[in-house]
């Protein structure tokens, strides 16, 4: 499998490569990045055969689609797969600010809005901050935020996106697969096209294994996987990076210096477990992961070339580190 192979996103007429692109760093996620190093990302993406990026309004509150948009302004439309989320509109005053953003454009925040209306116009502005006229995949963002409304309202006016050709295919974007699988069985047909799962299926967590990812399986619905390092715990454990975690629990600092230590018996690099292993499953078509520099995408590049020997998955299972049950790249 290569970074840069073509696949169809499930049953859609969108094509993505294997290896997509987050595009929340280039926001602002817990440090500033100036235009320059957001447009020196995009590009080492794109040279390293990437064409799939992932982007939202609420990344850096507008910041990150308006980068997105102007690197990929000179790229063939046809040649890439841009997707985005609704949810939360970007509006002056807007109260639903999150502390994880440097920076942020003055004056104007997020409001939480998953009616029809407020996702047409969240659209609307997005299309605009990203100087298109068409989103390849469009998520509901979080929508455990306002459940009743978000697979209902919301997934209707996507469903009409995706009907009038503005959206190439329906998804829904969340941190919690449980309520993935809640949405999948409750919105109306034909429902979502995919789904992106972040943090919910990699090394350290398999609760997408449950439910989620079987029922993805069965119906067809395409997994983009992101969050694979954990938010960066599997890169850096100290208290102070910027993974999310004040404290790391003891358990789970024990179980990355597990994966650590049986990477380096295997001389693989972690990354490159963590890219290989949610491939394993015949439900995920992507993984996406971030990056805020060019060389942080160059690292990505090499981790998901290296190979994986097929015994460091069968010592995890055998050290409890994967559950039996998980399928593994290549099993």
């Amino acid at each position: 499998m290569r970074a840069d192979e073509v696949v169809p996103l499930g049953h859609t007429g969108v094509a993505v490569t294997r290896l997509g692109l987050g595009l929340a760093s280039i926001g602002g996620l817990f440090a500033p990045v100036s235009d320059e190093d957001a447009a020196r990302t995009v590009d080492r993406a794109w040279d390293a055969g990437v064409r799939l990026f992932d982007t939202a309004p609420v990344y850096g509150y507008g910041r990150s689609e308006r980068r997105a948009g102007a690197a990929l302004a000179a790229r063939p439309r046809g040649a890439y797969a841009l997707c985005t989320k609704v949810g939360r509109l970007i509006v002056p005053g807007g109260t639903d600010t999150q502390p994880i953003w440097a920076d942020p454009p003055p004056g104007v925040g997020p409001r939480r809005d998953y009616s029809y209306a407020g996702v047409m116009r969240s659209v609307e502005d997005s299309l605009a901050r990203l100087g298109l006229d068409r989103i390849d995949v469009l998520h509901v963002h979080d929508p455990d935020e306002d459940f009743p409304v978000a697979v209902t309202d919301a997934y209707r006016a996507l469903a009409e996106l995706r009907a009038r050709g503005t959206v190439g295919a329906v998804s829904i974007g969340v941190n919690h697969a449980p309520v993935a699988a809640r949405y999948l069985r409750e919105v109306a047909a034909p429902g979502p096209d995919c789904v992106m799962l972040a943090g919910r299926y990699n090394l350290l967590d398999h609760t997408g294994l449950d439910e989620l990812l079987p029922l993805c399986a069965a119906r067809g619905v395409a997994v983009l996987a992101a969050g694979v390092y954990q938010s960066g715990l599997l890169t850096d454990l100290r208290p102070e990076a910027p993974h999310g975690y004040a404290t790391v629990p003891p358990a789970l600092a024990h179980r990355v210096t597990a994966w650590r230590t049986l990477c380096r018996r295997h001389a693989v690099p972690p990354t490159a477990a963590a890219i290989a292993f949610p491939f394993g499953h015949p439900a995920v078509t992507s993984v996406v992961i971030g990056a805020r520099a060019p060389a942080e995408v160059a690292d990505t590049a090499r981790a998901f070339a290296h190979p994986i020997p097929p015994e460091l998955w069968t010592t995890a299972k055998a050290e409890g580190l994967l559950p039996p049950e998980a399928p593994t790249p290549g099993s």
